[in-house]
């Protein structure tokens, strides 16, 4: 058997050749594998926006519940546009589908895509009296993880707003995730044991309350098993908390606007009071969700 011998110079080109056959191997499943991270992390989206309901599973005290969201679109959804979005809470035994007229004015023409989660037991367990233990914090986020399959959403705009007990978990979102740019709480403010403070992720917020609510008093102090802060108290924490500076006073006819400029990371502070308003001030009144949305939109 006859051995063969290369000289040091045929080896070094061998080992040469090989080396740069692997190199120019391992770029390829380089990409490869980096599409494949890109794509789960990043997973495309595929369903197209329409009006529609859909449903997060959820296990409360040990059963399983399908919770109903519905998605209302603009009526003409142009494929080259992404969506603002907007979470809206109804208030205790309230329905979702009442959102739908509320703020149609508003998702018809384009304004932003609305979703309307419903609270399980008709109500949301943000911390008072709720007849409910829901986790409702995983619900929101396991929503805003679905909305991830559907085309023309934008992502950096999520806004929230929320009426009475809706307001409530309005706030808790804001305090708790940092997931909304900005939220409106209406007929409803901070309590004594849920407040904002330095660490908080920075939010936008439009705070409305009536002076002649008796559900949630304009003053504060113990309500469906809440402790409420007075409504400007309530504004002035938030301004604190985001070191805001003092408030702009503007009188609108009866009512007033107090402006809280000048926050952190360029948000804003704003509490409305209307005179006249009780708790539910919000229904027939599709100019102040205009004026909401005319603040949020904004961040």
């Amino acid at each position: 058997m006859k051995l063969l011998f290369l000289k040091p110079t045929a080896v070094l080109l061998f080992l040469v050749l090989a080396c740069s056959s692997n190199s120019e191997a391992l770029p390829n499943g380089s990409d490869q594998d980096s599409e494949s991270h890109s794509d789960i992390e990043n997973p495309i989206p595929t369903l197209d926006l329409i009006d529609t309901t859909f449903y997060i599973d959820q296990i409360i005290e040990g059963a399983s519940v399908s919770r109903e969201v519905i998605l209302e679109v603009p009526n003409n959804v142009d494929p080259l546009v992404n969506y603002p979005v907007v979470f809206a809470l109804h208030g205790r035994n309230v329905l979702n589908d009442t959102w739908i007229n509320k703020l149609n004015h508003l998702t018809a023409p384009g304004k932003f895509v609305g979703v309307y989660p419903q609270g399980y037991q008709k109500m949301w367990n943000s911390g008072g009296n709720e007849n409910t233990t829901a986790d409702d914090i995983a619900f929101i986020e396991s929503i805003i993880l679905a909305l991830e399959d559907y085309k023309n959403l934008d992502f950096d705009r999520i806004y929230a707003i929320g009426t009475s007990n809706g307001s409530s978990m309005t706030n808790k979102l804001a305090l708790e995730t940092s997931h909304f740019k900005a939220v409106s709480t209406i007929v409803g403010q901070l309590t004594t044991i849920h407040l904002p403070n330095s660490n908080t992720h920075a939010t936008a917020v439009f705070q409305v309350n009536g002076a002649a609510d008796t559900t949630v008093p304009i003053d504060g102090g113990p309500r469906l098993g809440y402790s409420f802060l007075g409504a400007l108290e309530s504004a002035q924490t938030w301004a604190a908390a985001f070191g805001c500076d003092d408030y702009q006073m503007q009188n609108l006819g009866a009512d007033t606007l107090y402006i809280f400029p000048n926050c952190r990371e360029g948000v804003e502070i704003r509490y409305l009071r209307i005179e006249n308003g009780e708790h539910n001030l919000h229904w027939g009144n599709p100019q102040l969700f205009t004026n909401i949305w005319e603040f949020i939109k904004n961040y």
